[in-house]
């Protein structure tokens, strides 16, 4: 691969992310709204996402696209609107327009954080998201589907789960994305010959665990880690009623 662009690379994720991609591309574009220094092989660009010739310029020559860029958790409406919503629309354009030919997505568990917890799911899933954030993930996710289906691109949508490099409390057992299982999975998105349009569930081999990972093994990921190993380490807070935990699901917590 030439080139891979990865957006919201100065975030958690992407910080996780960019270190296990390095060697991937000859050049990975390290895009972010504040300013980020680039390593060996990187370039740091900086812009807002949400806007259409600076996405272009972004894109110019890019193999891939790696778009993690946006707000990761509930907000009012009119910031989730333009970082969330006009930003994945700008990605997938600038795409478009450049002739990138992949996308991965990070979408969000949110995405279907209504679904009960003792359910077993997997890229069928019902959308049922959990707040205004999980409504832009359901959206991304729709406009993958149409920019696949009618201009040819390439699409993984990744309902990352919990990705942090240590589960931290009990509901982390069942969604814990490790690090080494986070570049494991985007890789194969990045990689993989059979990818179409796909919806994953990004989480890794936890015992207790909601989602299956037939939809992430089709394009050849094989999660390593498993949360289960920090069971006694975690905090107890409650799990709650819904896969997307209490935080996101219980009555009043929209702004």
């Amino acid at each position: 691969m030439r080139s891979l662009r990865i957006t919201g690379a100065a975030g958690g994720v992407g910080t996780m992310l960019r270190r296990g991609l390095r060697g991937l591309a000859d050049e990975i574009r390290l895009f972010d709204r504040t300013a980020i220094e680039g390593g060996g092989g990187e370039r740091a660009l900086s812009g807002d996402v949400a806007d259409l010739a600076t996405g272009c310029s972004a894109m110019a020559g890019c193999d891939a696209c790696v778009h993690l860029a946006g707000i990761p958790v509930e907000a009012p409406f009119e910031d989730i609107l333009h970082a969330n919503l006009r930003g994945a629309w700008a990605l997938f354009e600038a795409a478009r327009l450049e002739g990138c030919e992949r996308v991965v997505f990070a979408s969000s568990n949110h995405a279907s954080g209504f679904i009960p917890v003792e359910a077993r799911v997997g890229d069928e899933a019902p959308v049922r998201p959990d707040t205004y954030y999980g409504a832009s993930k359901v959206f991304g996710e729709a406009l993958g589907s149409l920019y696949h289906d009618k201009f040819g691109l390439r699409v993984a949508c990744i309902r990352i789960g919990t990705a942090l490099p240590l589960p931290l409390e009990e509901r982390h057992l069942s969604t814990w994305l490790s690090p080494g299982d986070l570049n494991r999975l985007v890789t194969a998105c990045l990689t993989s010959p059979n990818l179409g349009f796909a919806i994953v569930y990004g989480v890794s081999a936890n015992h207790r665990r909601w989602w299956d990972l037939k939809a992430g093994r089709r394009l050849g990921y094989e999660p390593l880690d498993d949360a289960e190993v920090y069971a006694l380490e975690v905090a107890p807070n409650p799990v709650g009623r819904f896969q997307g935990g209490p935080k996101f699901t219980d009555p009043g917590t929209t702004p």
